[in-house]
């Protein structure tokens, strides 16, 4: 039951693009229980608007070990791994 509260308020701020806040919404939701999936893959789409590219694979990479066929952590995981590529080009062009 907290976990589904706390699941949802997370769901809300990401609405609202609050993703700091969701981010903390969902990290407490896994306190309660890391095997759900989605609040990784919810979790990784909160780091990707927030341009932490690394986290967010980790949470995909998380995923992934858990459920190896989940479409979206694949999907973010690519963003995450072209925003890292994109974050390395402009750093060697300094």
């Amino acid at each position: 039951e907290e976990f589904k509260r706390l699941k949802n308020e997370g769901n809300d701020f990401v609405k609202n693009g609050k993703y700091e806040e969701a981010v903390n919404k969902y990290s407490e939701c896994m306190k309660l229980n890391t095997e759900e999936c989605t609040i990784y893959t919810n979790r990784a789409l909160c780091y990707l608007k927030l341009y932490k590219y690394e986290e967010a694979k980790q949470d995909c990479d998380h995923v992934l070990q858990i459920e190896d066929s989940n479409i979206k952590a694949f999907y973010r995981r690519a963003l995450a791994y072209k925003g890292l590529q994109v974050r390395k080009k402009s750093m060697a062009g300094i």
